[in-house]
């Protein structure tokens, strides 16, 4: 097929001239094969979880690491040159494979991910994450070699119940870190985007083949036509430039000159001697490279349902449901944790692996001695005490308690900073005296050296210290805003209604004043009524009348009776 557009054909030479260099092809596959093993169910990825963990060693020490991040970007610029290839085929009219279909038409989904990735893997992010000491992965991140793990026996495919089944087993010969859970997703749509690259890979590589057996057939088709008798030498031409004899070269090749001029017989009969040595056949390689065509648009395709499939993921309840840690803290013998909302349980997971950083003991041995210093006041207290909650010695004065249990060593920063803490009201004072004592001193230094002594001196300082506190005051609030963090309060879980046990009454103080008053209110409280409905939810007006001095006035009980008609 001749391409006659002219500027088609200049951006098909370009992008052939960056290819083949000085006449040999850039490859883009070298070694690197898509993710793809022996295809895995769920059952069997249960298993392959529990071996895994038994195969995984996790080093000691963690460093950070810039591999994922470097490999990343090398992705993009992989995936966007092979793009631009497949681009430019179906500007040339040029026949792509379905797998260069299904990269064309799907790429913006893969460069949303790819900027998703950017953005949830900045620099450092992996380095508190353990790292493995032998196996294909070493020295990356153990989360990593499992989502890869993942893509390959699943050929692209994220499965939840495999993936929750995998996971779940493979906590139970090595518990994942908390940090792991949540960068799960992460390291998912990394390996994801990995194997798009390999497959992408293929297609490139598979692309400069058939253009190459394409450009061959092509100058065959037209010196057999005009001059039959040079037919051999473009042979040679082709056989000294050592083309690779793979499916894409053969199908492509045999595919333009399979039923032409008998002419055109002689080359195929060389690449049948060439496929003679190793024992194939042009039927052969055309029926495996359809093989691997086919393979390849399956894994594309997986992969790319997979980069949705992330997208719609509830990824705070697949945490909550693979974390040791929740179903630890759920033992609590309070019995409130598990009805608090998600933010006040994360909130609660995090602290523990803050503390778990700083101590010799694991996540889950932190989480059981927690749950353990809970019910030991348990036994001696009533349920309803506070101190039976878990959440007494996470995020309140029971922390101290849990960090000497667990041997938790700070910092010297940390140490002055919890001591601050402690004695925050004698921080807070002490800072304004000495805030104040110091500017006044400064400006006395500075009236004594002008000559001012005795009781005009005394009286001066009198006044400069009031001045110097007004000063001081709002410099230390200012301080104490930027240096003290807010924490929120725990909160309980009522999206789903409030229990009976819970049953609330709102109540609304008001002012009975006159009868488009009381219009007013009522209209108020309807509609509070029915932005909240619900069984345990009351509204209730706390009513009185405007000051007077005498005990009753004559209208008092009309606006009584008809806010009893009205509420």
């Amino acid at each position: 097929m001749k391409v006659s557009n002219p500027k088609i054909n200049e951006s098909l030479h370009q992008i052939k001239a960056g290819l083949f260099g000085e006449g040999s092809p850039k490859r883009y596959t070298g070694e690197e094969q898509p993710l793809r093993s022996e295809l895995f169910s769920s059952d069997q990825m249960e298993q392959h979880g529990r071996k895994l963990a038994g195969l995984h060693t996790v080093g000691t020490q963690l460093t950070p690491d810039q591999y994922l991040l470097t490999r990343l970007a090398e992705n993009e610029v992989v995936l966007i040159e092979v793009r631009n290839i497949v681009t430019e085929s179906v500007k040339a009219n040029r026949q792509i494979t379905p797998a260069g279909e299904w990269l064309l038409d799907n790429f913006y989904l893969i460069e949303e991910h790819i900027h998703t990735g950017k953005r949830h893997l900045p620099k450092g992010y992996s380095r508190e994450l353990p790292r493995l000491v032998n196996g294909l992965s070493k020295g990356l991140p153990r989360v990593y070699d499992i989502a890869l793990e993942t893509i390959s026996h699943g050929d692209g495919r994220v499965d939840p119940e495999s993936l929750g089944r995998f996971v779940a087993a493979y906590q139970t010969v090595s518990p994942l870190k908390l940090g792991e859970l949540w960068a799960i997703p992460i390291m998912l749509r990394l390996a994801l985007i990995e194997n798009l690259r390999r497959v992408a890979a293929r297609i490139a590589d598979n692309s400069v083949d058939r253009d190459n057996a394409d450009t061959w057939a092509e100058q065959m088709m037209e010196t057999a036509e005009k001059d039959p008798k040079n037919l051999i030498l473009v042979i040679a031409d082709m056989a000294r430039s050592k083309p690779p004899i793979n499916t894409s070269f053969v199908s492509e090749f045999a595919r333009r000159l399979q039923g032409q001029s008998s002419p055109l017989a002689l080359p195929l009969t060389w690449i049948e001697q060439q496929l003679f040595e190793s024992g194939l056949t042009i039927e052969r390689m055309v029926h495996l490279g359809n093989q691997q065509l086919a393979a390849d648009q399956l894994s594309i395709s997986n992969s790319i349902d997979s980069l949705r499939f992330l997208g719609a993921m509830d990824w705070k309840e697949f945490v909550e449901t693979m974390s040791i840690i929740e179903q630890i803290l759920r033992n609590d013998p309070g019995g409130a944790y598990s009805k608090m909302d998600f933010s006040t349980r994360d909130r609660y997971r995090r602290i523990i692996e803050k503390i778990a950083r700083s101590s010799p003991m694991s996540e889950v041995e932190v989480a059981a001695k927690a749950i353990y210093l809970a019910q030991q006041n348990a036994v001696t207290r009533n349920s309803n005490d506070r101190t039976v909650h878990v959440g007494f010695f996470l995020v309140d004065k029971g922390l101290s308690e849990l960090e000497r249990l667990v041997k938790v060593r700070f910092s010297a920063l940390k140490s002055l900073t919890k001591v601050g803490t402690r004695f925050n009201l004698l921080l807070f004072t002490g800072s304004i005296l000495l805030l104040t004592s110091i500017l006044t001193w400064s400006l006395l230094s500075e009236a004594y050296a002008e000559g001012v002594h005795g009781w005009p001196l005394g009286l001066m300082g009198v006044l400069l210290f009031l001045c110097s506190s007004h000063l001081a005051v709002p410099l230390v609030n200012w301080l104490a805003t930027l240096l003290a963090t807010p924490k929120p309060l725990p909160r309980m879980d009522f999206s789903h209604g409030i229990p009976a046990e819970s049953r609330t009454l709102v109540v609304i103080p008001a002012m009975l004043l006159n009868i488009q008053n009381i219009e007013e209110l009522t209209e108020a409280l309807e509609l509070r009524f029915l932005a909240n409905r619900d069984k345990y939810l009351h509204f209730a007006f706390l009513t009185d009348f405007r000051d007077s001095n005498k005990k009753t006035l004559p209208y008092y009980g009309a606006l009584v009776k008809m806010a009893c008609q009205k509420f």
